[in-house]
């Protein structure tokens, strides 16, 4: 896997850019300009984002998943992470057959989107072809299994599985402890 150069990163014209930052050659990006990305996170082949999208520190987005962020946004807060193939959907056409769908037909003959931001709290990580559905928020330290569907909002600190996604037990915090000592390490205590 190849990386962009800070140089090369430096010029796409990002409204935000950390420190450290680790994108591949072979991800696509677009509206650069509305995606902004903190200190040590990494963002592997083929990864699709678009739209507005923050990513936090140290997040890790593996080859395949698409971030569509749309007007309403996706966040990732810090050391959250996506498995291979995961989609994140802020914008959504209306599937009802009540309207026109898809981005090349004129507005007058589509319905309105389902437009809402889509977050994913801190510690969170989401197992391979997860989906979240706009509007759904991610608790912090959130784990799913993989072919997770999130059509709902999740508690914090729990694991799910399941489409339509279901919670099955409590997630422990113990990298709760691991996370405090790197972050002392980095000074960013």
């Amino acid at each position: 896997m190849a990386y962009l150069s800070e140089d090369e990163l430096s010029m796409m014209g990002f409204a935000h850019l950390g420190r450290d930052v680790l994108i591949s050659d072979k991800a696509s990006l677009y509206d650069v300009d509305r995606i902004s990305i903190d200190d040590r996170s990494r963002i592997d082949d083929f990864v699709l984002l678009s739209g507005r999208v923050s990513i936090g520190r140290n997040v890790h987005i593996a080859p395949f998943c698409n971030l569509a962020g749309g007007t309403a946004g996706i966040i990732m807060a810090d050391f959250s992470g996506l498995a291979y193939g995961c989609n994140l959907i802020a914008q959504s056409d209306d599937y009802s057959g009540q309207t026109m769908t898809n981005p090349t037909v004129p507005a007058r003959y589509k319905g309105a989107e389902t437009c809402a931001p889509v977050e994913l709290g801190e510690h969170a990580i989401l197992g391979t072809n997860t989906v979240v559905l706009p509007g759904v928020v991610i608790g912090d330290g959130v784990s799913s299994g993989a072919g997770t569907l999130f059509t709902r909002s999740t508690e914090p600190w729990s694991v799910y599985v399941g489409s339509p996604a279901r919670r099955m037990k409590e997630r422990s915090r113990a990298l709760l402890d691991l996370a405090s000592q790197y972050t002392a390490e980095l000074g960013l205590s």
